[in-house]
Protein backbone atom coordinates (compact mmCIF):
# COMPACT_ATOMS: atom_id res chain seq x y z
CA UNK A 1 0.00 0.00 0.00
CA UNK A 2 2.83 2.39 0.78
CA UNK A 3 4.42 1.80 -2.63
CA UNK A 4 1.16 2.64 -4.36
CA UNK A 5 0.60 5.73 -2.22
CA UNK A 6 4.16 6.88 -2.90
CA UNK A 7 3.56 6.39 -6.63
CA UNK A 8 0.45 8.58 -6.37
CA UNK A 9 2.43 11.23 -4.48
CA UNK A 10 5.15 11.24 -7.17
CA UNK A 11 2.97 10.97 -10.28
CA UNK A 12 -0.20 12.73 -9.15
CA UNK A 13 -0.55 14.51 -12.52
CA UNK A 14 -0.47 11.24 -14.48
CA UNK A 15 -3.59 9.21 -15.22
CA UNK A 16 -3.55 6.56 -12.49
CA UNK A 17 -6.26 3.94 -12.11
CA UNK A 18 -6.90 1.23 -9.54
CA UNK A 19 -5.59 -1.66 -11.71
CA UNK A 20 -2.28 0.16 -12.28
CA UNK A 21 -1.93 0.98 -8.59
CA UNK A 22 -2.86 -2.59 -7.63
CA UNK A 23 -0.04 -3.87 -9.84
CA UNK A 24 2.39 -1.59 -7.98
CA UNK A 25 1.14 -3.01 -4.66
CA UNK A 26 1.18 -6.60 -6.06
CA UNK A 27 -2.46 -7.31 -5.19
CA UNK A 28 -5.76 -7.60 -7.07
CA UNK A 29 -7.65 -4.37 -7.86
CA UNK A 30 -10.54 -5.26 -5.52
CA UNK A 31 -8.20 -6.12 -2.65
CA UNK A 32 -6.20 -2.96 -3.31
CA UNK A 33 -9.26 -0.70 -3.15
CA UNK A 34 -10.52 -2.28 0.09
CA UNK A 35 -7.12 -2.36 1.78
CA UNK A 36 -6.16 1.17 0.72
CA UNK A 37 -9.37 2.56 2.20
CA UNK A 38 -8.94 0.58 5.41
CA UNK A 39 -5.30 1.67 5.72
CA UNK A 40 -5.52 5.35 4.78
CA UNK A 41 -9.15 6.20 5.53
CA UNK A 42 -10.13 7.21 1.99
CA UNK A 43 -10.45 5.63 -1.43
CA UNK A 44 -7.47 5.69 -3.81
CA UNK A 45 -9.41 8.02 -6.12
CA UNK A 46 -10.19 10.48 -3.33
CA UNK A 47 -6.57 10.40 -2.12
CA UNK A 48 -5.33 11.19 -5.61
CA UNK A 49 -7.84 14.03 -5.99
CA UNK A 50 -6.78 15.51 -2.66
CA UNK A 51 -3.09 15.37 -3.64
CA UNK A 52 -3.90 17.14 -6.92
CA UNK A 53 -5.90 19.81 -5.09
CA UNK A 54 -3.07 20.35 -2.58
CA UNK A 55 -0.65 20.97 -5.45
CA UNK A 56 -3.17 23.28 -7.11
CA UNK A 57 -3.50 25.23 -3.86
CA UNK A 58 0.25 25.83 -3.86
CA UNK A 59 0.25 26.95 -7.50
CA UNK A 60 -2.71 29.27 -6.91
CA UNK A 61 -0.93 30.90 -3.96
CA UNK A 62 2.56 31.10 -5.40
CA UNK A 63 2.09 31.74 -9.14
CA UNK A 64 0.00 33.95 -11.37
CA UNK A 65 -0.73 31.17 -13.87
CA UNK A 66 -4.30 30.82 -15.04
CA UNK A 67 -6.64 28.50 -13.20
CA UNK A 68 -7.13 26.49 -16.40
CA UNK A 69 -3.36 25.96 -16.79
CA UNK A 70 -3.11 24.83 -13.18
CA UNK A 71 -6.08 22.50 -13.66
CA UNK A 72 -4.35 20.60 -16.47
CA UNK A 73 -0.90 20.69 -14.86
CA UNK A 74 -2.08 18.90 -11.73
CA UNK A 75 -3.83 16.18 -13.72
CA UNK A 76 -7.49 17.12 -14.06
CA UNK A 77 -9.10 16.54 -17.44
CA UNK A 78 -11.50 19.47 -17.41
CA UNK A 79 -11.83 22.82 -15.65
CA UNK A 80 -15.36 21.93 -14.52
CA UNK A 81 -14.23 18.77 -12.75
CA UNK A 82 -11.30 20.66 -11.25
CA UNK A 83 -13.52 23.45 -9.87
CA UNK A 84 -16.10 21.04 -8.47
CA UNK A 85 -13.44 18.84 -6.82
CA UNK A 86 -11.52 21.86 -5.51
CA UNK A 87 -14.70 23.25 -3.93
CA UNK A 88 -15.54 19.84 -2.40
CA UNK A 89 -12.09 19.54 -0.81
CA UNK A 90 -11.29 23.16 0.12
CA UNK A 91 -14.75 24.63 0.62
CA UNK A 92 -14.41 27.44 -1.93
CA UNK A 93 -13.71 27.82 -5.63
CA UNK A 94 -10.14 28.11 -6.96
CA UNK A 95 -10.75 31.78 -7.79
CA UNK A 96 -12.05 32.53 -4.27
CA UNK A 97 -9.13 30.62 -2.76
CA UNK A 98 -6.60 32.61 -4.80
CA UNK A 99 -8.19 35.94 -3.82
CA UNK A 100 -8.20 35.02 -0.14
CA UNK A 101 -4.63 33.69 -0.20
CA UNK A 102 -3.35 36.87 -1.87
CA UNK A 103 -5.26 39.08 0.58
CA UNK A 104 -3.82 37.31 3.63
CA UNK A 105 -0.20 38.29 2.98
CA UNK A 106 1.16 36.07 5.77
CA UNK A 107 4.08 33.64 5.64
CA UNK A 108 3.44 30.59 3.47
CA UNK A 109 3.95 28.13 6.34
CA UNK A 110 1.05 29.67 8.25
CA UNK A 111 -1.14 29.83 5.14
CA UNK A 112 -0.49 26.17 4.36
CA UNK A 113 -1.33 25.04 7.89
CA UNK A 114 -4.48 27.15 8.05
CA UNK A 115 -5.81 26.28 4.58
CA UNK A 116 -4.87 22.60 4.44
CA UNK A 117 -7.83 20.63 3.11
CA UNK A 118 -9.51 18.16 5.40
CA UNK A 119 -9.65 14.52 4.39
Amino acid sequence: MLRARDAMDRAYAQPLDVPALARIAHVSPAHFARTFRATFGETPHRYLQRRRVERAMFLLRETDRSITDICFEVGFGSPGTFSRTFRDVVGRSPREYRKQAVALDVPTCFTMAWMRPSA
